[in-house]
């Protein structure tokens, strides 16, 4: 008790812990899903001495079936997370749910480490509550158990942040700075490691990033001394080390396939279509509001409120009276704006394709959440108690907990108030996590077939023995009266599919379909 109290932030890790554990096998496997797990358990044959050692080693059998989708995806996450899927599955729970269950620890991980950077700059209070505002995130918690690729390099992109900080803080302090004896060496391992194994980690999830290291570069330069820069040399290389370390794609011919890779990522080439607005759009040819509009009415509604008045408290607070600690408080906080804002810019300047929302932007997030801290640093400052301060900002984090008891368990197709009526004009359930709930809950008849318009292996991972499920597209032909048809709604698919034919069973919530069984008069 005396550690909670201590770190009060345990009591919020415990409490989602909790629900958690209590809610994961809800979940249903995502249209991405399948395919990348495969891909993590392919990958151990590229770390296997029995296969160095066979006389027939090709790095090709560490892709998995979808080597040419996945070899250039970045490994890192699901490296390190497969044996633990390994273990809960010897527990008892099915792969799938058992991937659910790590990636929801992972971003409570990731939680942890937000709420360690944000102590930087604010009290205790104000950073616990800018924490729980961010993890009851409907859209961030939805994604938390069904997405292995954005939320992981959100929270390692977050823990190269936060340890590369505290790892130059570190090299700086007075003590430290000209010792160069064996044992102030390996003190000086203790910081480096963690911030060099998070940002390796990082840049082999995603080619982005390097973009925690520029920023960890950049607070260095602010509180320069030339034995902080030799330091820096080493968190470079060993980065780059546990980075080609994690990633075997790139074993063959380390600079030249992440050029490639980096110029692919960049491009994103894609001919999804997506619903925004109302009107369906190609991936490469959406609006620049998309993104604006999109993180206006996907975060609650009072997330950007807070995070201007954070941006306009904590730099008026410090151009007050303007000291050479506050300049390096201000070069703190144009840091975090950057964090934000090189990506965003990114976006509206180059328009690269987007679908599935901002789900590859997660990670830009963070920096709105620890603005919005300085605004709860104040409301904190002006309560005459604490206690008074609880209730407005219990009213700050009730639409989250609202949105997910509406949408349990599509927590990630969130939509806030000023949305109006999302369905039919943004999309919602676009990974199909519905056709869990929709083939465990139809009540078919015995050796009923059930045509899956897309990505029928998700389907038939949760199908009973008496339904049998085919593939709409390959076996369309073979279609006949009585059969049904489980269609989703993304992009409308609904509309072009048997529009006619009787609906006999829905998956929706607050008002939003986001699947339906058809048969076939």
């Amino acid at each position: 008790m005396h550690k909670i109290r201590q770190h009060p932030i345990l009591i919020l890790l415990i409490i989602n812990l909790l629900v958690g554990v209590f809610t994961f096998q809800n979940y249903g496997l995502s249209w991405d899903e399948p395919l990348f797990y495969d891909y993590a358990n392919a990958l151990g044959y590229a770390y296997s001495p029995r296969e160095w050692a066979s006389g027939n080693f090709n790095l090709e059998n560490a892709y998995g079936i979808s080597g040419t989708d996945h070899a250039n995806r970045g490994p890192a996450y699901i490296i390190l997370a497969q044996p633990i899927v390994s273990v809960i599955e010897t527990l008892g729970a099915d792969n799938a749910s058992a991937w659910h269950l790590v990636n929801f620890l992972t971003f409570q991980l990731g939680v942890y480490l937000f709420h360690r950077l944000a102590k930087r700059w604010m009290n205790e209070s104000a950073a616990l509550a800018a924490s729980t505002l961010f993890a009851l995130q409907p859209l961030l918690w939805g994604h938390a158990f069904i997405n292995p690729k954005d939320p992981s390099f959100l929270v390692f992109f977050l823990g190269a942040v936060c340890f590369g900080f505290e790892m130059v803080d570190k090299l700086n302090e007075p003590k430290n700075i000209h010792r160069e004896d064996a044992k102030n060496a390996k003190f000086f391992l203790k910081p480096l490691l963690p911030a060099a194994f998070f940002l390796g980690a990082a840049t082999s999830i995603r080619v982005l990033g390097p973009l925690a290291g520029l920023l960890v570069g950049i607070y260095a330069l602010t509180r320069f001394n030339a034995n902080t820069l030799k330091r820096l040399a080493w968190y470079a290389v060993i980065s780059l080390l546990v980075s080609l370390a994690l990633w075997p794609y790139l074993w063959t011919n380390p600079i030249q396939k992440f050029i490639e890779v980096f110029g692919f990522m960049s491009d994103n080439p894609t001919q999804l279509q997506v619903l925004f607005n109302g009107q369906l759009y190609r991936a490469d040819e959406l609006p620049r509001r998309y993104l604006p509009v999109l993180l206006g009415l996907t975060l609650t509604e009072p997330v950007l409120p807070l995070f201007l008045t954070g941006i306009f408290l904590a730099f008026w607070k410090q151009l007050k009276t303007l000291r050479t600690d506050n300049w390096t408080l201000l070069t703190d906080y144009f840091l975090l704006l950057f964090w934000f804002l090189i990506p965003f810019a990114y976006v509206l300047v180059r328009k690269p394709p987007m679908y599935d929302g901002y789900r590859h932007f997660l990670f830009i997030l963070p920096p709105l959440f620890i603005f919005a801290g300085f605004a709860f640093d104040k409301i904190f400052e002006i309560s005459k108690s604490r206690w008074s301060a609880i209730l407005p900002t219990l009213l700050l984090l009730a639409p989250g907990i609202y949105g997910f008891i509406q949408l349990h368990p599509y927590e990630y197709a969130y939509y806030n108030s000023l949305a109006a009526n999302p369905f039919r004009r943004y999309e919602t359930d676009y990974w199909l996590t519905c056709y869990k709930e929709a083939v465990e809950s139809f009540d078919a008849p015995p050796g009923a077939n059930l045509f899956v318009k897309r990505e029928p292996y998700i389907a038939e991972y949760y199908a009973g023995e008496g339904m049998v499920i085919r593939n709409y597209r390959t076996e369309f032909g073979q279609i006949q009266s009585g059969d049904f048809v489980l269609v989703n709604t993304r992009a409308n698919e609904d509309l072009k599919t048997f529009k006619d034919a009787p609906i006999v069973f829905q998956i929706e919530r607050n008002h939003a379909i986001f699947c339906e069984i058809k048969q076939i008069p």
